[in-house]
């Protein structure tokens, strides 16, 4: 199920390869990304303050995030995202596809 919407979020893929995926995702009011699930777990980090409504098929979350902040999911979680700010909101998700393949 996915929110009933016009304006799709914009995504920028600043980098994709064999072990990171990392996109800027920029969400002018009411956009959303549409439904979709995710190949590998990833992180989300806020470029904006704002709220992000998380539509998984049942409920409806809303999610009030500032500037800097993130969070981290795993894999196969199936979802719609769209600004629930009135204002236009971005962040930077990272998708790590290899992660023995990132140096600690």
């Amino acid at each position: 199920m996915t929110f009933a919407c016009e304006i799709p979020a914009v995504p920028t893929v600043q980098r994709d390869d064999e072990d990171l995926r990392i996109t800027r995702w920029d969400f002018p009011v009411g956009a959303a990304t549409g439904w979709h699930e995710h190949g590998w777990p990833y992180f989300v980090i806020m470029i904006t303050d704002g709220t992000l409504r998380v539509h998984n098929g049942e409920t409806i979350i809303e999610n009030p995030l500032t500037l800097g902040q993130s969070y981290a999911r795993p894999s196969g979680i199936k979802h719609d995202v769209m600004n629930g700010s009135p204002h236009p909101i971005a962040f930077v998700e990272i998708e790590i596809k290899r992660s023995e393949a990132i140096p600690f």
